[in-house]
């Protein structure tokens, strides 16, 4: 059974930071994109970062670049969301999921993502 874990979500002030955590499990890590995704309060969920764990291959979108890092420690199978700088607008319930194989700019598109966690609360205050 695919589960993907979310942990790391909080409160935090303006400028802090904050790392998320994704835990997999019952599917080959090293085959999969890992990404990233956040829904706040009345707006559509929306892509953050994502990585193709065979060749680390990232995408940021353009509102965290230089504040967000994804990472993955394969022995684990775990990818991380460094959040640093954090802005009221970052706060949102932040997703990770899986897709088997996608790679290049596909790795943004949420329609191709197979698999999801829970999700946990990133609230930043100003």
């Amino acid at each position: 059974e695919v589960q993907l874990v979310e942990s790391g979500g909080g409160l935090v002030q303006h400028g802090g930071s904050l790392r998320l955590s994704c835990a997999t499990s019952g599917f080959t890590f090293d085959d999969y994109t890992i990404g990233w995704f956040r829904q706040a309060p009345g707006k559509e969920r929306e892509a953050v970062s994502c990585m193709s764990v065979w060749n680390n291959n990232a995408y940021y979108a353009d509102s965290v670049k230089g504040r967000f890092t994804i990472s993955s420690d394969n022995a684990k199978n775990t990818v991380y969301l460094t959040m640093n700088s954090l802005k009221p607008e970052d706060t949102a319930v932040y997703y990770c999921s899986a897709a088997l194989g996608i790679a290049g700019p596909e790795i943004r598109r949420e329609e191709l993502y197979d698999h999801w966690g829970q999700g946990t609360q990133v609230t930043v205050s100003s």
